[in-house]
């Protein structure tokens, strides 16, 4: 017997017995259906939580931080020549130290009395999307820099003393347009609020750019205000001149050190595999690191179980569904006792009466498995645009990105697919052997 023939006589052996086929290709639709979306939450959630890390680009980042360890002249120092020594380590491709100074701010009414300008380098810089304007020119004769969106939020009306989180009003503060009187040295700043002394000069700054979107609109740009850092270390060296500037260390004698030390630096790797190697060096010479790279790791760990585990819930119903598919077999047989026979005196052979059942059996997992897959995407939508827009959006550190509750990858729907057949095929196999079993003469005598 042909096998074109084979699938001809088992689609239209289902297509005769049309109630009990739906109703066994139903359990199957279920069954499919729940293991792909309890499954596709699992990697829905994963998904959303690396796309926010990869946009923060913390991947193949390596964060060094402090001043490192030691006092006098064993002090070891986040500066210029610490970051060579971090060029100097294997699989290292780039180091981007970010120097921070608070200042404060004011235009009009409204004041920030607690603005951290943020250095950084040109690199770092060009990944800044812009909603208008252009990036700082380190050239340029007074300080410029990029505002982030919601940053206007930090300001607040010194008349009333009322912030925009209490009147929900925006300040009415022109980043673009008009400049802002700005402190540098915020000591002498408090200390003439409180009449100790006199007021600190001040200095008109404008900024050059803003980040994309508004205050409700977050990214991990939003909150700072960023400006080149050689540019900020010119200023604060003209400002303080031969003076200890605010916020660095010291030597045993009170003086500056010659060079700028960094409160945190992002040494950058070639390749996430070696980022365990470059974090250990780096431990290694004395500062404190940290790299996503290791939570990451027990990450995927623990969203793997977590699929499995809800694979496993999901699976339940379709094993529901393949006590359906031998049942429906089963009696299948029984109502072809006679057809079966006679296809044995007729000489077909055992092979072929076997593979007829076991296609049977697959076509209801194959069938059930399709409707399935689109039953589960139509699912994971609803869920997605239901539960996704109530969660908002993902964070991490700082970067944002739309939360996927449900996310069904390829390979998943197709592997469910082959479950669902290969669950077919299983369930069907003992009610193919029962009829290939059967003696011919007493299945023709059979009523």
């Amino acid at each position: 017997m042909r096998f074109s023939d084979l699938i001809r006589m088992s689609a239209g052996n289902l297509w005769r017995r049309k109630l009990r086929t739906i109703l066994t290709v139903l359990g199957v639709v279920i069954g499919t259906a729940s293991i792909i979306v309890m499954v596709s939450i699992g990697i829905g959630q994963n998904r959303s939580l690396m796309m926010a890390i990869e946009e923060s680009g913390s991947l193949t980042s390596v964060q060094v931080y402090n001043w490192g360890r030691g006092s006098g002249e064993d002090q070891l120092l986040l500066n210029d020549s610490m970051l060579e020594d971090f060029l100097a380590i294997e699989h290292v491709e780039s180091v981007s130290p970010r120097l921070n100074f608070n200042v404060v701010m004011k235009q009009g009414a409204y004041i920030c009395e607690w603005l951290q300008l943020i250095g950084v380098d040109r690199a770092t810089l060009e990944k800044i999307p812009l909603g208008e304007g252009r990036l700082p020119d380190k050239d340029a004769e007074s300080l410029e820099f990029v505002v982030g969106n919601t940053v206007i939020t930090n300001f607040y009306n010194e008349k009333t003393q009322e912030y925009y989180w209490e009147t929900q009003k925006i300040p009415e503060v022109d980043f673009m347009n008009q400049p802002l009187f700005t402190i540098f040295d915020r000591d002498s700043y408090y200390q003439s609020q409180s009449g100790q002394g006199e007021s600190p000069k001040k200095y008109l700054l404008q900024a050059s750019g803003m980040v994309e979107g508004d205050i409700n609109t977050w990214n991990q740009y939003s909150y700072g205000v960023y400006c080149d850092i050689d540019a900020l270390k010119a200023t604060l060296k003209k400002i303080f001149r031969n003076k200890v500037i605010p916020g660095q260390p010291t030597q045993k004698n009170g003086k500056p050190y010659s060079e700028f030390c960094y409160e945190e630096v992002f040494v950058n790797v070639d390749k996430m595999d070696h980022v365990q190697d470059v974090l250990s060096a780096i431990q290694e010479i004395g500062f404190e690191a940290y790299s996503d790279a290791e939570y990451v790791e027990s990450m995927q760990q623990q969203s793997r179980t977590t699929q499995l585990v809800l694979g496993g819930i999901g699976a339940v119903s379709l094993f529901v569904a393949a006590i359906g598919i031998a049942n429906t077999m089963m009696m299948s047989i029984y109502e072809r006792t006679k057809e079966i026979g006679v296809l044995k005196v007729l000489g077909c052979a055992m092979g072929n009466i076997r593979t007829l059942f076991l296609m049977e059996a697959a076509f209801i997992g194959f069938i059930g498995g399709l409707v399935g897959i689109i039953l589960s995407y139509a699912v994971s939508f609803l869920i997605n645009k239901v539960a996704g827009n109530a969660m908002g959006n993902y964070y991490y550190y700082g970067s944002s990105v739309e939360a996927s509750i449900s996310y069904i990858p390829p390979w998943l729907a197709l592997a469910a697919l082959g479950f669902a057949v290969l669950i077919g095929i299983i369930s069907g196999f003992l009610p193919a052997l029962r009829a290939m079993k059967l003696s011919p003469l007493a299945a023709i005598r059979n009523e």
